[in-house]
């Protein structure tokens, strides 16, 4: 399990062998399945996966939300397993921002100094710095209900921040917000993460918001962590199928190694095609393994002697790119992403016929 590079930090959050079952005997669900992961101080960390994978009640152990049925939970070292919610050094930002309806943004911020005891030349300064940080000045005397739904978003994080926690949980809080403005907030919540240096654990389905935001990424499925990684990594080298499939679009073909030289394999397809790529470690002659291409990395060119030999499909505009279905003979046609001309025109239409490129470091090979 790839972990990313560069210097090494501190443990922020260490989860060790955690198991969560809702229920008992044959009603029981186990939502989390000896899931183990390590995320690190200052750290922008994503759990990431589809509905249902158990990103959520993780996320909800670690705010204290939810014991965990087993496993160990720390938090800078310190074990919180049994640690109430109130008593953890942890925020979260929910979904749906849950701001007090009857104060003021002032009042939401200070809310959690004012619970610390905090003093009150303190709390001000508090609130001040964070309705500055969160670029909410102007608006400290209004009430949640005057605010659109990006201005709330900025408050619940001004005031999840203001007691100054270790550590930020923020479940989808970008869900609830348009195309536009949940694209402008990615930008804001990692600069944030930066300005204060505090270590954020991130919930989304959106694998773009994942990639775009994160330094390490932990995707789920099924109450199991799939891979760690960086974004890069995490798409660049899946793990495996689920994670290929789930992380952006992808093409798959199944193939058996023909022959292994110097850590190069040569594949053959079940319709009798060719590919050369590196070697999966343990890779031998005579086994069943699934390619594996992301569709920006072929290049389609008119028919030649080169390449595979295809016929488009079906074409779907998407403004900035084209995605290309093409026929290659094989079970499923090959998806390729190309771009439009200059002038705005599409280079290729619907039943031309065309030469695919795929380089052998474009292709990666995945259990079978």
């Amino acid at each position: 399990m790839s972990t990313g590079s560069g210097m090494e930090r501190k443990t922020a959050i260490d989860v060790a062998g955690v198991v969560k079952r809702f229920g008992h005997g044959p009603a029981g669900v186990v939502a989390l399945k000896d899931v183990s992961l390590t995320i690190r101080d200052n750290e922008f960390f994503t759990l990431l996966g589809p509905s249902g994978c158990g990103k959520t009640t993780l996320l909800r152990i670690l705010a204290g939300f939810e014991a965990v049925s087993d496993g160990a939970v720390s938090l800078y070292g310190e074990n919180i397993a049994g640690l109430p919610a109130n008593r953890r050094s942890v925020n979260t930002v929910f979904q749906h921002y849950a701001l007090f309806p009857h104060m003021t943004v002032a009042e939401n911020v200070a809310y959690g100094p004012q619970r610390l005891r905090r003093p009150a030349k303190e709390i001000a300064e508090t609130v001040a710095r964070m309705l500055q940080l969160v670029k909410m000045e102007k608006f400290a005397e209004r009430r949640p209900a005057q605010l659109s739904g990006g201005q709330q978003q900025r408050v619940a994080l001004a005031r999840a921040l203001a007691p100054h926690p270790k550590v930020l949980l923020l479940d989808e809080p970008l869900s609830a917000l348009d195309l536009k403005l949940r694209q402008a907030m990615r930008a804001e919540l990692k600069q944030l993460q930066r300005a204060t240096g505090i270590t954020f654990v991130f919930v989304t389905h959106d694998q773009e918001e994942a990639l775009s935001m994160s330094d390490r990424i932990a995707v789920m499925s099924e109450g199991e962590v799939q891979q760690i990684g960086t974004p890069a990594e995490i798409y660049e080298y899946p793990a495996n199928r689920f994670v290929a499939s789930f992380i952006g679009d992808a093409n798959f073909i199944t193939a058996e190694i023909d022959g292994i030289i110097d850590g190069v394999a040569s594949c053959r397809s079940a319709r009798g095609l060719s590919f050369t790529l590196a070697a999966a470690p343990g890779g031998k002659p005579g086994d069943r393994v699934t390619l594996f291409l992301r569709p920006e990395k072929v290049r389609m060119e008119a028919p030649g002697d080169a390449g595979l030999a295809g016929r488009i499909q079906t074409m779907e505009y998407l403004g900035q790119s084209i995605f290309y279905q093409v026929d290659i003979g094989e079970d499923a046609p090959l998806i390729v992403a190309g771009r439009n001309r200059d002038d705005g025109g599409t280079p290729y239409k619907t039943g031309d016929r065309v030469s695919l490129i795929i380089g052998a470091d474009a292709l990666r090979m995945l259990a079978a």
